[in-house]
């Protein structure tokens, strides 16, 4: 792994380390928590999506590219309005975005809004626990994403770009060098559009300028700021009648158009220093503080059986109406020291390092909400639509529903030493503690809850080198995620604890150009909430889970001109024990799948650069496989089946050509055979369809 932010189009290989270099002077920000060990020794797999791959296949969102992910699989994403993924089987909290880090700052707890990938200088895919560094998360990986910086050299790229249901992007980056020393970048994005579905349409606003100063040949100091503003109604899908998931059109609405768009704002800065005591020691300091929005109505389908009239008729769809308003805040306080020493004979490359977070969560919503079946006697009365012939304009009014403001406060510490035993032994082992508490205010009637919480968690690693190409590894490692709420007696449930075990390979080829790996791993988790089984409508956190499975992949380039990204997956995530689901109330019994993750998955993108009258081009087709998944947790219909979404294969292709020195065409098709599909659901009546075939064009200019 790169350990320093390049610009994707300046790098070369190092056939050493494995590691990549950029060929012009760097003056980028070293990572935290990863330290500076090369990718090949390290006793885990890091999957790399950099902006070049991103461009070339027309992903302009972190949802698109992490369909490209080995093990990674679509979650509910809330009404479109976060990113939502389960990575090797274990996804988070199904309320909040999942977990992902900018430059190594949390920055998805909130209502930022689904991710715009013109700021993506790379996403680094960290698999395997990664509690013992990042502190909180789940054991499958996690996610960090990279931002672009400046690199000291005037340029820059405008892109205009149009396409299918009248969508359109702006899409800009800046370089400035404004003295020897001091550099800035601007990237940012206008889009807008119509969508498949009815009534949606939406419009992205992402600017994120970010400074460098090169204080001196030892000491650097970065901003970074962020803006994103989104527009769009919340969008629950479609519903399965009855067990057929084709009975309505994947365009159908559900909602209330009248409803309007919720709007999401988030307002992000960072700012790092890195200094270095020498060549082998570096200090790295850091601070974010960013801050959310999320405002407005929706209407979505009510998924109480005994209020939800479709699960009578099949025909009119119970709704709930909600007015959501809430803001977060998120400071977190950091700062790492990371070098190598010497000691009995044996190098240790040494990371020890805190961090501090304080996050705010202001919830108001009020709700309207169908009453039981029986006294639905008119649509008015359950606010319902029919799904074959709907008729609008039904706004329920609302009443007080949650009014509560959450503080959260963590603190936490690690140390972590890859030892290199021999040339070809290395041997990883560390821990974090981390300290949290929570406060919650419930504001309608007056009550609070707190909850403290220690952790400890360790890993240890082991990688063999018997070749310069060709590393086998194992590892170990444990951690913990906390659970919000509390049970009938007002007590903070126990965190989710997780371990995981994980073996696997890594082969090089090409010079390094083509890397592999293997990895074979085995993870559970413990108190997971489930149903009280004593007290109707609470939860205890005594459920488990566990995850194993395989994954492959390929990257790099070949000869003759083609660059492939391979992976597959196998994923066998199921439920451990015998409990009760807390959000339906259906039995859940050990070996039940876990919901939206497919046992068998497989992407490729493969491109082909090429001279075309004499001007460059290339050629992309990518391909995306999931298997069937479950689509709404312990649900079994008459027989017994559970609700399944089917399996699906997407087709695109992509290509580009340099029409002159600075300007290039480039355009993709995307579901080249219009499949109708499902990418992800949470209960039959929250149905998401997938988008049929659609093309963009794109225009760009190089400064």
């Amino acid at each position: 792994m790169t350990a320093i932010a390049i610009p994707a189009h300046a790098q070369s290989t190092d056939e050493d380390t494995g590691t990549n270099k950029a060929d012009i002077t760097v003056n980028g920000m070293r990572q935290p928590y990863l330290g500076t060990t090369p990718l090949k020794q390290m006793p885990q797999v890091v999957q790399t999506l950099d902006a070049k791959i991103l461009q070339d296949a027309g992903l302009t969102t972190l949802q698109g590219a992490m369909d490209f992910v080995a093990g990674a699989a679509r979650q509910n994403n809330f009404g479109g309005l976060f990113d939502s993924y389960a990575i090797r089987g274990f996804a988070g909290d199904e309320s909040q975005s999942s977990n992902y880090l900018l430059n190594g700052f949390s920055a998805s707890r909130g209502y930022g809004g689904a991710r715009d990938a013109s700021n993506i200088d790379r996403i680094e895919v960290i698999k395997g626990p990664t509690s013992a560094l990042f502190g909180r998360g789940d054991p499958g990986g996690a996610v960090n994403i990279i931002t672009k910086k400046p690199y000291f050299t005037d340029g820059g790229e405008l892109q205009l770009s149009g396409g299918s249901y009248k969508n359109r992007r702006v899409q800009g980056d800046v370089d400035i060098a404004i003295t020897p020393t001091f550099a800035a970048r601007i990237t940012g994005a206008y889009d807008e559009g119509d969508s498949y579905r009815q009534y949606v349409h939406h419009k992205t606003y992402t600017i994120s300028p970010s400074f460098l100063w090169q204080l001196s040949d030892a000491t650097k100091l970065s901003y970074d700021f962020e803006w994103v503003h989104q527009a769009v109604p919340f969008d629950r899908g479609i519903v399965s009648a009855n067990g057929n998931l084709y009975a309505v059109p994947r365009t159908r609405f559900l909602g209330e158009p009248g409803d309007g768009p919720i709007t999401t704002e988030s307002f992000g800065h960072q700012l790092q220093l890195q200094h270095s005591f020498s060549k082998d020691w570096t200090l790295l300091l850091g601070s974010s503080y960013r801050t959310s929005s999320f405002s407005g109505y929706a209407t979505e389908a009510e998924n109480t059986t005994s209020r939800q009239r479709f699960y009578t008729d099949f025909t009119n769809l119970s709704r709930q109406r909600r007015w959501r308003d809430y803001n977060t805040t998120d400071l977190t306080f950091r700062g790492e020291v990371d070098g190598s020493a010497e000691t009995f004979g044996l190098t240790h490359h040494l990371q020890i390092g805190a961090d501090w977070n304080y996050f705010t969560l202001d919830t108001i919503q009020n709700r309207f909400r169908p009453p039981s079946v029986a006294a639905q006697t008119t649509l008015t009365a359950g606010n319902a639509v029919n799904v074959f012939n709907p008729v609008y304009g039904n706004l329920a009014t609302t009443g007080a529903f949650i009014n509560s403001y959450e503080k959260d406060e963590e603190g936490g510490a690690y140390l972590q030493d890859m030892i290199d035993v021999t040339d070809w032994l290395k041997l990883r082992a560390g821990g974090r503690y981390d300290h949290f508490s929570q406060i919650i205010l419930n504001r309608i009637n007056s009550a609070w809850s707190r909850q403290t919480r220690d952790a400890f968690s360790p890993q240890v690693g082991l990688s063999i080198l018997p070749t310069q190409s060709l590393t086998f590894y194992g590892s170990y490692g444990k951690g913990f995620r906390p659970n919000t709420g509390t049970d009938v007696n007002n007590n903070a449930f126990l965190p989710e604890k997780t371990t995981a075990w994980e073996v696997g390979a890594k082969v090089s080829a090409f010079h390094n150009a083509l890397l592999a790996s293997l990895a074979a791993y085995t993870m559970t988790k413990t108190n997971v909430l489930t149903a009280d089984p004593v007290n109707s409508g609470f939860s205890i956190a005594a459920g488990k889970a566990r995850s194993r499975g395989i994954e492959a992949s390929v990257n790099g380039k070949l000869p003759y001109g083609f660059r492939v990204d391979l992976n597959y997956a196998y994923t066998d995530a199921t439920i451990d024990q015998d409990a009760v689901d807390p959000n339906f109330g259906y039995a859940l019994r050990k070996g039940d799948p876990l919901i939206n993750v497919p046992k068998n998955s497989a992407s490729a993108l493969l491109f082909k650069d090429f001279t075309l009258v004499g001007k460059k081009a290339d050629l992309g087709v990518g391909i995306n496989y999931v298997g069937s998944r479950v689509g709404e947790t312990g649900y079994r219909n008459a027989s017994g089946a559970m609700f399944m979404l089917p399996s699906y294969t997407l087709t695109r292709v992509s290509a580009s050509i340099g029409l002159t020195e600075r300007v290039k065409l480039s355009g993709e098709v995307t579901n080249l055979f219009n499949v109708t599909y499902f990418p992800s659901s949470y209960s039959r009546i929250w149905l998401m369809p997938g988008a049929p075939r659609q093309f963009m064009v794109h225009l760009a200019y190089k400064m």
